[in-house]
């Protein structure tokens, strides 16, 4: 074991129990039906825990693929068919609860394939690393600290760590009853940092959940700050899937939830909810009903708050859910990805995954021709490279072509050979699917129990009562939201697990807000 690894379980930094599970039978011991709204991450968590203990579920999604943000869907190219994707996600080693699903594809998750390195990249200053860092926090910061190009001991003297303390200080009530008013900008600035260490170390963090640091809760950065960073045994590690997101992860789970029962409709949209005396009806655009005794709406703010809006009933049955809709149900800002079939190659030194700072549009590149066997083949046939890019809070109103010639014209003041490159095919699209975190939301944020029995929500916008985030949030939950009905119908629960609750230095009282 990692001398780090050591350090982490001594001071405490390890996988932490949310939810032992278990608790009732295996299976439900009598007919009990579910339908749960939404495919992607989230729903399909849900599904795959309620199928397995006898639940008769059924998954309604709108799209006609799995996935939602995860998504994956064949293109036709002029040189033959390619999978294309939502975008790239990094599947973070703390992600347990998305991990054990995940395990239902693959029980050696042998589809995962570490990706080394993790540079930010700028065209004002050096690269700055932020992968191969020792796992466990406090090391993980302190090496960062030390070899950052960005940050020097002079300006940690300079530095404001009175503000610094609520980020090693997160406590789930304190942090959000002190910050959730205060803006992500509002705090970086009060760190008194250099501007290169803010832009290279903590704003590429930030943009990093579709919101801008100006838009941002600053209790909601201190939380994902300690969820990847200060709270985990992991560190920043992550792996990547080798195939496409259809290939790898959402065909063998259909697989796996049909094998149990469970019935999988795509191209299928809810379009109404209403109460019945024995639980609950979903309508679908196309007239069809599905009664169930439990219903899980696991779709992103805007179409959740599209589908409480048109189900006139809700206001009577849940009508805390209803008043919550309004704020919740507007997206965070718009978010673009462009992938590239190029006619060439970037240099062979360039990393599979870069993060971008203070660029105008660009956030991220991914090599897919470097990360997936599909792309891979193809630039081997053809001598081309397949590069995505992405924006993760752009301008509003902006179309995607515009968006995605403003990313590859930034890309090449970063990577000069990637000028050189002719374009073969793109395919770039613009959505605002992302929640938002607003200053001052996290109290009036829907959690996974709504006021209507038998009623549940799941999604990365989702409260929840332990730190996570993006995919991991998304899985637990659902996961959460299927132990709910499991324990309603005296069945077993499945184990959901987080990281360390509070911050390293939480037992100290931090400067209030001005």
């Amino acid at each position: 074991m990692a001398l780090s690894r050591v350090v982490g379980r001594l001071i405490g930094v390890r996988r932490h129990l949310v939810d032992p599970g278990g608790g009732g039978a295996p299976r439900v011991s009598r007919p009990v039906r579910a339908v749960v709204v939404g495919g992607g991450i989230a729903g399909m968590s849900a599904v795959v825990v309620l199928a397995e203990r006898g639940v008769e579920v059924t998954v309604l999604e709108a799209a006609p693929h799995l996935g939602g943000r995860l998504g994956a869907w064949p293109e036709e190219l002029p040189d033959g068919v390619q999978r294309n994707e939502h975008g790239f996600h990094a599947f973070f080693r703390q992600y347990w609860n998305w991990r054990n699903i995940l395990r239902r594809a693959d029980p050696t998750l042998g589809f995962l394939k570490p990706v080394p390195g993790y540079p930010i990249l700028s065209a004002r200053w050096p690269d700055e690393e932020f992968g191969r860092l020792p796992s466990a926090p406090p090391a993980n910061l302190l090496a960062l600290l030390l070899r950052s190009p960005s940050l020097r001991l002079a300006d940690l003297r300079t530095m404001d760590r009175d503000a610094a303390l609520p980020l090693l200080a997160y406590d789930p009530e304190r942090t959000y009853a002190e910050f959730d008013t205060r803006t992500a900008d509002d705090l970086l600035t009060s760190l008194r940092l250099p501007d290169r260490a803010r832009a290279m170390l903590f704003e590429v963090f930030s943009h990093s959940f579709f919101n801008h640091e100006a838009e941002m809760s600053a209790a909601e950065m201190i939380a994902q700050f300690h969820f990847y960073l200060l709270g985990n045994p992991e560190g920043l590690a992550f792996d990547c899937p080798d195939r496409d997101y259809a290939t790898a992860i959402w065909e063998p789970l259909t697989r796996h939830v049909q094998r149990h029962g469970g019935r999988v409709c795509t191209g299928t949209a809810a379009a109404r909810l209403d109460r019945t005396p024995d639980g609950w009806r979903v309508t679908t655009a196309g007239g069809d009903t599905h009664e169930a005794g439990h219903v899980v709406l696991a779709v992103d703010p805007p179409a959740l708050a599209a589908l409480v809006a048109a189900s006139p009933g809700l206001l009577a049955a849940a009508p805390g859910l209803v008043a919550r809709m309004p704020a919740f149900g507007r997206p965070g800002p718009p978010y673009a990805v462009a992938r590239y079939w190029l006619d060439g190659d970037v240099r062979p030194d360039r990393a599979v995954f870069s993060g971008v700072s203070r660029q105008p549009t660009l956030d991220s590149v991914t090599l897919y021709h470097r990360l997936e066997d599909e792309p891979r083949r193809w630039a081997r046939r053809t001598g081309g490279s397949v590069v995505e890019l992405h924006a993760y809070a752009c301008e509003p109103d902006v179309p995607a072509g515009e968006l995605a010639e403003r990313m590859r014209a930034e890309l090449a003041a970063l990577w000069p050979e990637a000028a050189g490159l002719r374009v073969r095919e793109l395919r770039a699209r613009v959505e605002a699917q992302a929640p938002a975190f607003t200053p001052g939301s996290h109290a009036e944020r829907p959690g996974v129990r709504t006021d209507a029995a038998g009623l549940y929500l799941a999604g990365d916008g989702i409260r929840t009562d332990f730190p996570s985030a993006l995919m991991e949030r998304s899985a637990a939950t659902g996961i959460v939201a299927a132990n709910h009905i499991l324990r309603a119908e005296g069945a077993a629960a499945e184990p959901v697990h987080s990281v360390r609750p509070r911050g390293l230095l939480a037992g100290r009282q931090g400067r209030a807000p001005s």
